[in-house]
C-alpha cells in the first residue's frame, strides 16, 4: 500500500524522449506502462481511454504535439506553423469534449509563436519545455484544490462521487479524489462512495483501485443506487470532477453526473464540482455550446467481450452529459471556492492571479 501522506503513482510520465503512461484499459487487473514515441501512438491512446481524464489528457497531447513536430524537416517558421497546427488539430480530433486537450495544445501554439524568430530546433525545444511545464503545474494546482476543498468536507463526512478523478485522471492528486484523499488525510472523512460509472467502469476499475492504494475507506455502488444512498442520508455530500466548465458555469462531466446534480437539488445535499483553471472554457457562454462526444454501441451492448445485447441494437452513447450551473453549489480550484454567480465569479477567478475570495 502506499504512503497514505502521497500519491506515488502517476498515470502520465516523461523521460528519455518518450510518454510513458499507465494503461487504464487493464485495471485493475493489471498495471500496465505504455511507451509512447510518436503523435500517432498519443491519439490513439487518448482515443482508447488508454489515457483518460481532462487534465490527464490534455497532459499527454501536449506531449504528443512535441512528439509529432520532434522530426519535421520544415526551415522555416511558416512552414514548421503550418505542419504544427495540422498536428495539433489532428490530437485534438482523439477527444473533442475536454477542454484541456485543445487548451494545452494552444497553449504550445501560442508560445510557439511568440518565440516565432528562433531557429525551428529551438522552436522544438521551446514546445517540449511547455508541456513539461503544463504536466508540473498541473500536479500543484490538483494538490491545491484537495487542500482548498478541504473548507467544503464536514467532519466524519460520507462523500459520493462519480467517474475517475485520481492521480489515473490528472498528473498526480486529481482533482474531486483530491479532495477525498485530504479529508481522509486530515481525518476528516468517514466514507467515499464509488459510482460504478457505466458503460465503461471507470470508478469501479480506476477509483476503486485508486482508494484501496491510498487506504481510503470506500464502498462500491451500482449507478443506480446513488439515489438510494443519498435517500438514506448516508451521503453528507457530492464531489465530481469536470472535461469543460463553460462562462455560466455549465460543467460537462462523465455521463451520469447530471442525474446526481437533480438527486442533490432533490434531497438537499451539496454538489460540488472540482476542476483546475484549464478546465473552464470562458469562450462558451453556457453548457449547450459544449460538443458532446458520442461514443461506440459496444460500449452499451457488451460487457467486456460478451454481448449483453441482441445483435444490432441501436443505442445512443453519450460519453458526457451537462450540469446546469443551477445545481452547483460550488466549484472548488486552485484558488478556492467559487459560488454563484459563476458568470461574474469565473471570470474573476481566470483574471485573478491571487486566490479567490
Amino acid at each position: 500500500m502506499s504512503d497514505q501522506n502521497e500519491v506515488t503513482y502517476q498515470s502520465v510520465s516523461w523521460d528519455d524522449d518518450s510518454l510513458f503512461i499507465i494503461d487504464q484499459t487493464h485495471l485493475p487487473e493489471r498495471e500496465i506502462n505504455l511507451q509512447l514515441s510518436s503523435a500517432g501512438q498519443v491519439w490513439d491512446a487518448i482515443k482508447k481511454l488508454k489515457v483518460r481524464g481532462a487534465p490527464a489528457i490534455g497532459i499527454a497531447g501536449a506531449y504528443g504535439f512535441y512528439l509529432g513536430i520532434r522530426d519535421l524537416q520544415a526551415e522555416n517558421y511558416d512552414s514548421f506553423e503550418r505542419e504544427a497546427s495540422r498536428i495539433a488539430d489532428y490530437l485534438n480530433s482523439a477527444r473533442p469534449t475536454a477542454v484541456n486537450l485543445s487548451w494545452a495544445l494552444e497553449r504550445i501554439k501560442n508560445t510557439l509563436y511568440a518565440h516565432k524568430n528562433e531557429p525551428v530546433q529551438k522552436l522544438k525545444e521551446i514546445a517540449l519545455e511547455t508541456a513539461i511545464t503544463i504536466h508540473n503545474e498541473d500536479r500543484r494546482l490538483c494538490k491545491s484544490i484537495g487542500e482548498k476543498g478541504l473548507e467544503i468536507v464536514p467532519e466524519n463526512a460520507n462523500i459520493l462521487t462519480h467517474c475517475n478523478t485520481g492521480g489515473l485522471a490528472t498528473s498526480q492528486y486529481g482533482t474531486a479524489f483530491s479532495v477525498i484523499f485530504h479529508a481522509h488525510r486530515d481525518g476528516k472523512l468517514k466514507l467515499a462512495w464509488v459510482d460504478e460509472t457505466r458503460p465503461l467502469l471507470q470508478g469501479s476499475r480506476l477509483t476503486a483501485w485508486e482508494m484501496q492504494k491510498a487506504g481510503i475507506p470506500f464502498k462500491l455502488i451500482v449507478d443506480s443506487a446513488a439515489a438510494s444512498v443519498i435517500k438514506a442520508g448516508l451521503a453528507d455530500l457530492i464531489v465530481t470532477g469536470a472535461d469543460r466548465i463553460s462562462a455560466n458555469g455549465d460543467t460537462a462531466n462523465k455521463i451520469g453526473t447530471y442525474n446526481l446534480a437533480v438527486l442533490a437539488h432533490h434531497h438537499n445535499i451539496p454538489f460540488y464540482i472540482a476542476a483546475p483553471y484549464s478546465t473552464i472554457d470562458l469562450s462558451l457562454e453556457t453548457g449547450d455550446d459544449i460538443v458532446i462526444e458520442e461514443r461506440e454501441s459496444d460500449e452499451v451492448t457488451s460487457f467486456g467481450s460478451k454481448p449483453t445485447a441482441p445483435d444490432k441494437t441501436e443505442t445512443w452513447n453519450p460519453a458526457f452529459d451537462v450540469t446546469p450551473s443551477s445545481l452547483i453549489t460550488g466549484i472548488i480550484t486552485e484558488k478556492g471556492i467559487i459560488k454563484p454567480d459563476y458568470k461574474k465569479n469565473l471570470r474573476k477567478m481566470m483574471d485573478s492571479r491571487e486566490e479567490f475570495a
